[in-house]
């Protein structure tokens, strides 16, 4: 094997190095929806901020993150919307091959799916035609900081009390984080008990972003 060819491997077993633990990727999942200080993701992840850190350091020495100054604080964002890509990837061989994550999603995440999952494509040909209202169920910082144009953005804990804003003649669709996130299920499942014709996206957000979907945001 050549020289350069081996460098190249050692290039990419440092980025396979870098996602290879579970809280990293957690952060990274928390950095798709939307950029954040240590200490936010601190409180996110339940790790503490020095070992937050730690993991952000790994991840930015890697590029799979960034980091912006916004006067005194430090805020951190993905590199780009590849690392979705990446970590999709990653998700969706894990899914294919190992036995115990697809056990995982057949017994808890399809359990759940019974709700007519809508695919990105279908959402986009339904938003044209005006025929669905899109929800977006994720925290508030995350909608502003991006979402899919025409969203309305209703967090799960807001629901119910807030279903009066909501056409419910038509369909509506909620989307959250990404397929592990349960807002949208939990939000799909609140509706229909009220009789209110409600389906998921597929996928969350920040697939939907790197996909290069069109988007908006508050900011």
């Amino acid at each position: 094997m050549s020289s350069v060819k081996k460098q190249l491997f050692e290039q990419l077993a440092q980025i396979a190095q870098a996602i290879a633990s579970p809280q990293r990727l957690e952060l990274l999942d928390y950095l798709a929806q939307a950029e954040r200080s240590v200490e936010e993701l601190s409180n996110l992840s339940g790790l503490s901020v020095a070992n937050t850190s730690r993991h952000l350091q790994i991840l930015k020495q890697n590029a799979l993150v960034e980091v912006r100054k916004d006067g005194n604080k430090r805020l951190y964002l993905l590199a780009g919307d590849d690392v979705v890509t990446l970590v999709a990837s990653l998700r969706n061989t894990a899914e294919t091959h190992l036995a115990q994550v697809e056990n995982l999603v057949d017994s808890y995440l399809t359990k759940k799916d019974q709700l007519d999952p809508v695919s990105a494509d279908e959402l986009m040909e339904m938003s044209r035609n005006g025929e669905i209202i899109v929800l977006d169920v994720r925290p508030e910082k995350e909608y502003q900081q991006g979402h899919i144009p025409s969203a309305i953005n209703i967090p799960p804990e807001d629901l119910s009390k807030r279903l009066v804003e909501l056409d419910d003649s038509k369909t509506i669709v909620a989307y959250c984080r990404g397929p592990y996130c349960l807002y949208s299920f939990d939000a799909v499942e609140a509706l229909q008990k009220k009789g209110i014709h409600a389906r998921r996206l597929v996928d969350g957000f920040p697939e939907w972003k790197a996909s290069g979907r069109p988007v908006t945001s508050e900011n």
